[in-house]
């Protein structure tokens, strides 16, 4: 941004825009397709269900307190949530875990 008699100028860019807002939507419209086949799996089989719970972890596996001579010096935040997809694997092993209760009457505290 120039200024020039006290008002400011804005100086645009060579970028076209047209090209710049396609490839970002074709990336979007793809994460959305992959989202969406996610939250359309059903879980209608006990050891698939069971595969499911053990591969997606019940809590951020990089979340970390960094601990030097008995003294907690830092802390690594969870990660997951950064994962664009976070929320359907959340759902996904929601879902699992709710078929082994309710269809095949297990507990699930081992999966927890």
């Amino acid at each position: 941004m120039l200024k020039t008699n006290s008002q400011p100028m804005i100086i645009s860019s060579f970028v076209n825009p047209i090209e710049e807002n396609h490839s970002v939507k074709n990336k979007f419209d793809l994460l959305q397709k992959i989202r969406q086949r996610l939250d359309e799996i059903e879980i209608n089989n006990r050891q698939f269900a069971k595969l499911i719970a053990k591969v997606i972890p019940a809590q951020c596996p990089f979340e970390r307190d960094i601990i030097v001579f008995g003294r907690k010096i830092g802390h690594i935040p969870p990660m997951c949530k950064l994962n664009p997809l976070y929320e359907q694997f959340v759902g996904l092993r929601f879902r699992a875990l709710c078929y082994l209760v309710d269809k095949c009457g297990e507990d699930i505290q081992s999966y927890c």
